[in-house]
């Protein structure tokens, strides 16, 4: 059914995407499908660059690859069907673009359950829902 499945990964809550993770993994299981974890990165406003060492960014990018195999030593599948990605940039957009360049027909993707501010915001899981161009699965804590 599923060839590709894309899970979206937020390292400063794991715990959101722990169900979303867990159900990916069942569905590869029996689908055969390929998984692969993205986290992304966001830029910093350039006003807060005097405040931050030169390399910044590649320690943050160092930092969530380090989680991410930390995440990724946990899925019970074949290593050559789990791959993990580190994008930079704004949330959905890189969420979408790497299920894109990919190929992704499937992402599976944690969410809140809805609280008032996200009803006022918005929030990252309804704007990929709203604009993937493949099935996507929210999954709720």
């Amino acid at each position: 059914m599923f060839k590709t499945i894309l899970v979206p990964i937020d390292l400063s809550d794991v715990e959101v995407a722990g169900p979303a993770i867990d159900a990916a993994v069942r569905m590869a299981e029996w689908s055969g499908a390929a998984l692969r974890l993205v986290n992304v990165q966001q830029l910093l406003p350039s006003s807060y660059m005097d405040y931050v060492p030169p390399d910044f960014d590649a320690q943050q990018r160092e930092w969530a690859e380090s989680e991410l195999k930390k995440v990724r030593a946990r899925i019970d599948l074949p290593p050559e069907r789990v791959s993990a990605v580190v994008r930079l940039g704004g949330v959905y957009p890189e969420i979408l673009a790497e299920a894109d360049d990919w190929g992704a027909d499937l992402i599976v993707i944690g969410s809140h359950r809805p609280a008032m501010s996200t009803y006022l915001l918005g929030s990252n899981a309804k704007t990929v829902v709203r604009h993937a161009r493949c099935s996507v699965l929210v999954v709720r804590q």
